[in-house]
């Protein structure tokens, strides 16, 4: 233990000393910090998007563990290193040949390995300054949970978590051990996103009267679990891999996340989290959790949902979600629309956002996106909002795009996040932030269980007018696993 507090207090101490970690000043290149003391920083999930931490964290910090349930994964992170290392060792480029020596010492001084973060944790303890988590959805908090109360800071991918309950836990935990969070919903961190925001509470656009954000790719729709007891593989621990979640047979169809309602979050948290990011950070849509003035009672969120059908196993084919956000900070009330999968309803979006656009960008563009319409023009953003585009173009030219003038910029979500981790700024998506947005998200996950509208109590989180609908709110976990 005086070990890793030796350590905490001097990354924290470089920081507020203004003279050690050089990432925190955005002239300068990351790879400056070399000669200080780095974050020893453990990767659990490296397979999917795991891969992207697996090739970028070793450029900016010491990874000293990686888990993963699945060995092939694993495996798979140490060739990626060996491929990196052999194609950047004679780049003309001095970044990427200083990347192959980080990759290449990766190579000499392996992480350790482990299949349980429990395990990694315990044994770790010490040695773990950070964790990066990007399992699959059902396993985030549970992860996330046990790192915070160990003391580590936490970069959890999106959705932060499957249920309300447990991103509320996290935030909880999150400011009771007072370690650096971020959520990765990287759009956040762009330069356009930031520029967009500004226009939006500037008054560039006018007063906000509509948003809506969009995903063309629907729900899976299953009708049954899948049939059949195949052998589990050699390769896999599917008892880590279930988690928290309820005992059953292995099927490969069980790890396809977002196609269960018990393992994922569907486009809500896959695609939600990037697209809804900009109309609710940039309204203060999360003000609604912060505590109110005691004098006045709390604002409740109110939500509805139709869609192809009610689907408790699985997701439903197409789902369109109207929430009604109530006024909050200098806001007035606004409705933002979500719609999932193709409709009448989003074919007319699409007319609005596309005006001016080729065939070729339209196609693009379906998939997914966000419209905000105000009273002097409006802002249409692609999926992860990181390029926006102002109309009616006509009406906003030399209007820049591309960086904010206002806000401040950030370096990218893991910099800035790793700033946070030796005492600086907390990131944008830190979970604060993150679990407002992630319960506003989920709750609509709640709502295509349901006919009728739900209101939502976003202090007490609960669901006011259907008990049953309140007891979605949270997750019940098999023993041996706990927030």
């Amino acid at each position: 233990m005086k070990t890793r507090m030796h350590r905490r207090q001097f990354l924290r101490q470089s920081t507020l000393g203004g003279t050690g970690f050089l990432i925190l000043n955005a002239a300068r290149s990351a790879w400056t910090a070399q000669a200080n003391e780095k974050l020893n920083v453990a990767l659990v999930g490296v397979g999917g998007r795991g891969g992207w931490f697996v090739a970028t964290l070793p450029k900016l910090e010491n990874v000293v563990a990686i888990c993963d349930v699945n060995d092939q994964k694993a495996d798979e992170a140490f060739r990626h290193w060996e491929n990196l290392a052999s194609n950047f060792k004679n780049s003309p480029r001095s970044w990427e040949q200083r990347a192959a020596r980080e990759y290449e010492r990766l190579l000499q001084a392996k992480p350790k390995v482990f299949r349980d973060f429990r395990k990694m944790l315990d044994t770790m303890e010490r040695e773990i300054d950070a964790v990066v988590i990007a399992t699959p959805d059902h396993s985030h908090a549970v992860a996330s949970a046990a790192a915070i109360r160990a003391g580590k800071g936490v970069f959890c991918e999106k959705p932060l978590t499957r249920t309300v309950h447990e991103s509320h836990a996290l935030r909880e935990l999150a400011r009771q051990h007072k370690v650096a969070t971020a959520m990765g919903n990287q759009g956040t961190y762009s330069g356009a996103f930031r520029r967009a925001l500004e226009l939006i509470r500037n008054g560039t656009i006018g007063d906000i009267k509509e948003v809506h954000v969009w995903n063309s790719g629907g729900g899976a729709d299953k009708k049954a679990p899948p049939q059949g007891k195949p052998p589990v593989p050699d390769y896999l621990d599917w008892n880590l891999w279930l988690g928290p979640a309820a005992d059953r047979p292995y099927h490969p169809e069980w790890m396809q996340r977002h196609s269960w309602r018990e393992f994922g979050t569907s486009q809500l948290g896959n695609w939600g989290s990037h697209s809804a990011n900009l109309g609710f950070m940039a309204l203060k849509v999360h003000e609604l959790w912060l505590p109110p003035n005691p004098q006045k009672p709390a604002s409740m969120l109110r939500l509805q949902a139709k869609c192809s059908n009610i689907n408790r196993l699985s997701f439903p084919r197409w789902e369109q979600i109207q929430y009604e956000v109530p006024a909050r900070a200098e806001y007035p009330p606004i409705t933002i629309h979500w719609y999932n999968g193709e409709s009448r309803d989003l074919n007319a979006v699409y007319e609005r956002a596309f005006q001016g656009a080729g065939n070729q960008e339209k196609g693009s563009w379906r998939f997914a996106g966000t419209l905000i319409a105000g009273t002097k023009g409006s802002i249409h953003t692609t999926g992860h909002n990181m390029w926006f585009r102002l109309l009616p173009a006509d009406q906003f030219q030399g209007i820049q795009t591309d960086r904010p003038e206002a806000v401040e910029a950030s370096r990218d979500p893991q910099q800035d996040w790793v700033a946070a981790c030796r005492g600086g700024k907390a990131p944008w998506s830190n979970f604060d932030y993150a679990d407002a947005l992630n319960e506003f998200l989920m709750l609509g996950n709640v709502a295509t269980h349901f006919e009728g509208p739900l209101e939502f109590d976003p202090l007490a989180m609960k669901i006011r007018n259907n008990t049953e609908a309140d007891a979605l709110l949270r997750a019940e976990y098999r023993n041996g696993w706990t927030l």
